[in-house]
């Protein structure tokens, strides 16, 4: 069950973190930057945490490739605090509805740790 989570995980902050990176989807990129902008964050700090979403995927992708659970608990760790911090905005600045997304990948980044 692990790998199925890991790999539905991987693919998720693959797309979420190409968006905030390069941009290339541009209806997505400028909603997650005006997002940004709201919470008092700029441009950069979406692209750092972006790079935070990357690695996180790409050590799920190392455990899928190898089975080494530290690879396991590192990225869906990575993940796990990154959907913790998109809670905390969403929360504070946005409707509880647009805070599912980091709630479902948190709950499962933790069945991962766990």
């Amino acid at each position: 069950m692990s790998q199925v989570i890991a790999t539905l995980l991987a693919i998720f902050f693959i797309f979420a973190s190409s968006i905030k990176l390069l941009g290339w989807q541009k209806l997505i990129f400028e909603t997650q930057l005006s997002f940004f902008l709201k919470y008092g964050l700029n441009r950069a700090m979406m692209f750092i945490v972006g790079l935070i979403e990357l690695t996180g995927a790409l050590l799920l992708i190392l455990f899928l490739m190898t089975s080494l659970h530290e690879y396991q608990f590192l990225g869906a760790g990575l993940l796990g605090l990154t959907s913790l911090g998109a809670l905390f905005f969403h929360f504070k600045f946005d409707k509880w509805t647009d805070a599912i997304p980091a709630g479902m990948t948190l709950l499962l980044s933790l069945l991962l740790v766990l």
